[in-house]
């Protein structure tokens, strides 16, 4: 039973997840940037979302999602272990996609639901 209550958590973190990249997305697409690339995955790990900005600059946005901000900011969850993944998730990204883009900038995207169950999303922009 054990096993089956974990399958049953990551399941929902994995919904939560979903539902926190969709509102980051959203909110993007609102501030004008186009959605290049959702969920990229390479052995070395995945981005969540590739933004192409109005200026023509590309953007790595982490999203970090939460049910709750009783435990912190999702923004919090961001390490500098982290960072350096995404740098090198960037750069992979980047050398499979040539001829796109010009200036990198990295996002944090955080998003908590509020009490009606609503996404709320806080981006900071050039986050690390």
């Amino acid at each position: 039973m054990p096993a089956r209550g974990r399958r049953t958590a990551a399941g929902d973190r994995k919904a939560l997840g979903a539902l926190g990249e969709q509102a980051a997305a959203e909110w993007y697409e609102a501030h004008g940037y186009s959605v290049t690339d959702r969920n990229w995955r390479v052995r070395e790990g995945e981005l969540d979302l590739v933004l192409l900005a109005t200026d023509g600059s590309i953007v790595f946005c982490e999203v970090k999602t939460r049910s709750s901000d009783r435990f912190g900011s999702p923004l919090e969850a961001v390490t500098p272990v982290k960072q350096r993944r995404l740098r090198t998730l960037a750069a992979l990204w980047l050398a499979a996609h040539e001829g796109i883009g010009g200036a990198v900038r990295f996002d944090v995207a955080g998003v908590v639901l509020s009490s009606s169950g609503e996404p709320e999303v806080e981006v900071v922009q050039a986050g690390f």
